[in-house]
């Protein structure tokens, strides 16, 4: 059995751990071993004999591994993903929350020198879902920082520039995550100049009545009312249903952390990956989802270049996906 920490071993390379990830799961998941028996598959030796589970399957049922003689009691911690009243909501229950916590700060690492930056987090939306994996990572990050300035802003208030001179006298510099429609409201407030080293972490989520926008639109306005260069604005990619995260630092594409890969799909047929700059469905190996399902077909839409960097294009009209519930009903 693969453990945690080995899931972040450098030394590894992420298909040899992948190959033991998804036997582990295959054995140990009965969600997912239901679905490899449908489609026939047994043994693996490479990334692409890994069926990737449709992320439907967290909105349908418990999508759990969990061995015997597993030392984890499961704890209270569950993610679900946001939605409207009604709406079916993804759960994502998390047996071992110090995994989450390490692919947090590990994969922060990975892109930022974390020690230097506080905090700052607005999350209309997000702030009153008390299952929000996002908040949870927010808090991970706030925790950890020592200065006891990174903070949730207050919703509906502009920038306190008081708090913002505090954190520049610090002699650090400012990390200010949000909704991407939420920021835009920050600015609605008046236009405020963050510090010329501030980095801004845009997370999705379009938690307003706005009108839709693009992503490259969204960092223009951005970077213009913060008063940065559009450089310093940055994006997350992530979801409830997975404990890692991809950055964009470059424009609008998206780099992994190293215990997670991305893929583009045909979704006429997911085991089949697409040509590079062909648009499919994004698939998602993030073995920091050890306990859960590491092997998952999003509902994303996106396309892929050379190098392995990938842009989200939004969501794919899922009409067009084939369900997945006769491969998860219980048996």
């Amino acid at each position: 059995m693969i453990t945690p920490e080995e899931i972040f071993d450098a030394g590894t390379s992420l298909e040899k751990k992948a190959v033991q990830v998804f036997e582990f799961q295959r054995n140990n998941n009965p969600v997912y071993q239901r679905f490899c028996k449908a489609l026939e598959i047994g043994e693996a030796t490479s990334l692409s004999e890994i069926p990737l589970l449709p992320i439907q399957a967290f909105k349908d049922t418990e999508v759990l591994t969990a061995p015997e003689n597993s030392k984890f009691k499961i704890q209270n911690l569950e993610f679900q993903s946001s939605g409207t009243s009604g709406m079916s909501r993804s759960r994502h229950v998390v047996p071992d929350p110090e995994l989450y916590h390490q692919s947090i700060i590990r994969g922060m690492k990975h892109f930022y020198e974390l020690d230097d930056y506080v905090i700052w987090a607005y999350t209309p939306g997000y702030i009153e879902n008390p299952d929000s994996s996002l908040i949870w990572m927010l808090n991970a990050l706030m925790e950890r920082e020592e200065s006891g300035l990174s903070r949730f802003m207050d919703l509906g208030q502009p920038i306190n520039k008081a708090e913002l001179k505090k954190v520049q006298n610090s002699g650090k510099k400012l990390m200010l995550f949000g909704a991407a429609f939420g920021l835009l409201d920050i600015l609605d407030k008046g236009k405020i100049r963050l510090p010329e080293d501030a980095v801004i972490l845009e997370t999705g989520g379009m938690k307003t009545h706005r009108r839709e926008i693009t992503k490259t639109e969204l960092h223009d306005q951005l970077a213009k009312g913060f008063g940065l260069p559009k450089s310093q604005v940055h994006s997350e990619y992530g979801m409830a249903e997975l404990l890692s995260q991809a950055y964009s630092q470059e424009e609008e594409w998206f780099e992994c952390v190293p215990w997670m890969n991305v893929s583009i799909r045909n979704p006429k047929n997911p085991m089949e990956e697409a040509e590079y700059g062909e648009e499919g469905l994004i698939g998602v190996i993030d073995l920091a989802n050890l306990y859960s399902c590491s092997f998952i077909l999003t509902g994303d839409k996106g396309l892929q270049r050379a190098d392995g960097k990938f842009q989200v294009l939004g969501r794919w009209n899922p009409d067009n996906l084939r369900g997945c519930n006769f491969l998860i009903d219980q048996d």
